[in-house]
Parts: structure tokens; sequence; C-alpha cells
């Protein structure tokens, strides 16, 4: 599970931002929340912002630094750029270096893992655990030196490895480091990121052996789209054994690559023999329909076909059914993007209760649904806010829990007249229809209280 993760100097981030799974004290809805010692820990947390206000960087920074620690050892050569980007809008953030750190939970055991790097090398690193409900040194690092509190000899010789823009973490796991390796199965294991539907076909692919994968896709269909009566999964995989068995519309040097890699493939394995498999997919689902004389029929439409909203919710499908079968993490940007509200309010709600969510997974979105804001599903703690100054481009991620609120506040209607900020600064403009549009008192008293959460002056003339 995520307890904490901080992110500094990235992107619109100049300072640090903090976003905290760690229960409060509020009293409501307390069965959602997940125990692990003496903690209670949330199973969601919404991003809410105006556009453009960076809520979305809070999720691209998850992603990179997590792209980074799996794969470090295999991308950074001698002069790789580490992927860092920090904040821009200044004279001197580009020569500092971008931090980012977790803590989280594994199979019960805590851990601290920390990193800081520039585009140019690796400023700091460091890695904690309790194995034993106290926290002790795994290793830590500054800049090429490095300390060790246990198997002091083999990760000395690790370290003399370990180039300034690689991380310790990843070569070390490559090594067979038993305690870095178990840090690093929450990284490469637990943590999901939704994915984009015209990944779809990868996805099908992927899981073309698991039957109950590919019947959550048809049931996420299946509720999506009132009209789908079943959907109908054709995989065909082929073996590719030589040149003669590849696709004759792949290109020569595509076609030169993969042949060369058959080979090395073939050398490398402990099998006699090693082949490729190209898949290809086809997706139909099915709806009923009726024929000219009346009488029901049942018709098929390609994937391609189907909206938007259906092959979103099918597209992130195997990963919420993932991360509840196995426990993790889901991260999904834009939550909201081609879904209907109840939709957005059912993937939530499984997260939420512990009969579909019996491993404590958790997700993280960011969205614009103010519906989520009555406070039904979720609880306070629970909402983070992003915004923006205007004067120096400086992103601040914080929570309601930071607000003086009283239980029975109406945190939907404080969000909308701008209580908490991260709304855009939106001026009320005049409705034309054959005249002038006549706002009600009521209309121009809302647009009174936004205003003032926004510090800003209105005078009754401009509404009027």
């Amino acid at each position: 599970m995520l307890i904490e993760f901080t992110v500094k100097n990235y992107r619109s981030f100049r300072d640090e931002a903090a976003l905290s799974m760690e229960a409060t004290g509020a009293s409501t809805l307390k069965s959602v929340l997940i125990p692990y010692g003496g903690m209670r820990i949330l199973p969601g947390a919404a991003i809410y912002g105006k556009n453009g206000g960076g809520k979305s960087n809070v999720i691209r920074a998850f992603w990179l630094a997590v792209q980074f620690i799996r794969n470090a050892q295999k991308t950074q050569h001698e002069k790789a750029a580490i992927p860092v980007v920090p904040f821009a809008l200044n004279d001197y953030s580009a020569s500092e270096p971008t931090e980012f750190s977790f803590v989280y939970t594994l199979d019960g055991i805590k851990y601290w893992y920390a990193f800081s790097a520039t585009k140019e090398k690796v400023y700091a690193e460091w890695l904690y655990h309790a194995p034993k409900g106290q926290k002790a040194l795994v290793f830590a690092r500054e800049g090429q030196e490095f300390s060790f509190a246990e198997e002091k000899a083999r990760r000395r010789l690790i370290s003399q490895v370990v180039a300034e823009n690689q991380l310790f973490f990843s070569v070390a796991c490559t090594m067979n480091d038993v305690a870095c390796s178990k840090a690093m199965t929450w990284f490469r294991e637990k943590i999901y990121f939704s994915r984009d539907y015209s990944d779809i076909p990868r996805q099908l692919l992927e899981y073309s052996n698991d039957s109950n994968m590919l019947k959550a896709i048809s049931d996420y269909a299946r509720a999506a789209d009132v009209g789908i009566e079943d959907m109908k999964f054709e995989i065909n995989s082929k073996e590719i054994n030589e040149e003669a068995d590849l696709p004759a519309n792949i290109p020569e040097e595509v076609k030169a690559a993969l042949v060369q890699f058959m080979h090395v493939l073939a050398e490398t394995s402990n099998n006699s023999e090693t082949h490729l498999k190209m898949g290809q997919v086809t997706a139909t689902s099915t709806h009923q329909g009726k024929n000219k004389d009346g009488t029901s029929h049942m018709f098929s439409m390609e994937l391609a076909d189907e909206s938007d909203g259906t092959r979103k919710l099918m597209a992130i499908a195997p990963a919420i059914e993932s991360v509840l079968a196995k426990g993790g993490l889901l991260l999904i940007d834009g939550i909201e993007n081609g879904l209907h509200p109840t939709f957005i309010k059912l993937i939530i709600a499984k997260f939420q209760n512990k009969n579909t969510n019996p491993y404590g997974a958790q997700i993280v979105f960011t969205t614009h649904n103010t519906e989520l804001l009555n406070m039904e599903l979720l609880r306070k703690d629970q909402l983070y806010f992003v915004d923006k100054n205007n004067d120096d481009g400086v992103s601040e991620l914080y929570s309601i829990s930071g607000f003086s609120t009283r239980t029975t506040e109406n945190v939907h209607k404080g969000y909308l007249l701008g209580k908490y900020g991260a709304i855009p600064n939106v001026e009320i403009a005049e409705v034309a229809s054959g005249g002038k549009y006549d706002f009600s008192n009521a209309e121009k008293n809302l647009c009174f209280s936004a205003c003032a959460g926004q510090n800003k002056n209105v005078t009754a003339k401009e509404i009027n």
C-alpha cells in the first residue's frame, strides 16, 4: 500500500508536494479504511483542480519516478540523460535536483525509498525497511559515496558498477540483492497506470489465456453500453520459426531485426528451439436489433465502432480487476474522460468496499467530477486539490483536511464557490437570447460568493 508520495522541483511543482494516504481522525465512512499497524490507510484519493493547474503533474511525477526505478539499470547507458523535468519558470530550479520519495508497505513490511537527480546525475538516494518493526537502513547514497548497515562487502561491490546516472536500487536488484529485490516488487508488480483504449488489442493478447480477465473486460463493456449483449474475442497466435513465416507486409529492416532477435533467443535459451509468437486479436460486440418485419435479431459490431466511453472502460478494466484481485495501486489521469459519472462511481465504489476490495487495493485519480464531492462515497481526507499561482506559475497540492470544515459542511457547494481554491477564474458574461439574460437573485448571490472566494471585485452592474 502507498502511505505517502512526495515530489519536488518537477514540472509545475517547484516546492515539495505531498500526497498522503494516511487517514485523519474523521468519523465518517470509517469502514472503508485499510488497517495497517496502528494506522488507517485510505483506499483512494481524488485530485481536483482547474485546467492547467498542475493536477496531472502529480500522476506524471509518479509515473516518471516508477518507470525510472523499474528500468534505470537498462536505460541509463554512459551518456543517457535522466528523464527529469524540473520547474522551468525561474532562473535556478533547472540546476537543482528533482526529488521523489515513497513510503509504502508490502507483505506487512514498511519501506521508505527516495532519490534526487538532475538530468546529469543522481545526487542522493536511500532505502530503509522495517522487517522487524524498526526502521533500518538498507543503503544510503550522496553522489557516488555509499553507506550500508548490513551486507557491506557485497553492496560495496555493487556500488562500484553503479554509474552516476543510475540508481543503486535498480542495479542491486539485477545482482539479486535480497532486501532491494523485495522492496522493488512493489514498484514492478503492484503499481498500475490506466491505459488508452488504443491499447485494447495488445491487452487482449496479454490476457488471451486468462478467461476470467476476458470475462471481466466483457462485463465492463456491457456495463458501459446497455445495448451490448455479449463480447466475443478471436485471438490468433502464430509461431514464427524462420523468416519465411513472417507476414509479407512487414518492412525489410523490421523483418531483419526480428530474425536476428530469434537467433539471439535461440543462442541464449535453454530450450533447443525458441519461437516468437505474432498475435492478432479481433473483438466484436453483439447488439440486439429489429429486422424490417419486426423480429428481433442479434447483430455484430467491430470494437472500433463502439463509443469512446465503452472502449475507455474496457481499456481500464484489466488494471482495475488486477489491482483488486492482488492488491496494489492504480493511478488514473482524468478518470471521467469518456465515462458517465455513474460508471466513475461504480469504479470508486469497488475500492471503497471491502467485499470487492479484500486485499486493500488503492486508487488515485484526477478529476473534474464535482458529484463526488457530496461525501456519499468519499471521505473528506480523500479529497486533494491542486492550484497554481498565476504570479509565479507554481502549483500547490493540498488536502481539504487542511481547512477548518464542519462535518456537515457542503463541500460540493464550497468548492464551486471557491472556498478551497483550485477552480478557474472565469468572468461571468452576458447570455443573449434575443435580449439580455436576466440573472435571478440567487444566481447573483452565487456569482458574488464565487468571486469573493477568488478575491475578485465584481459589481452588480457587471452582473446585471
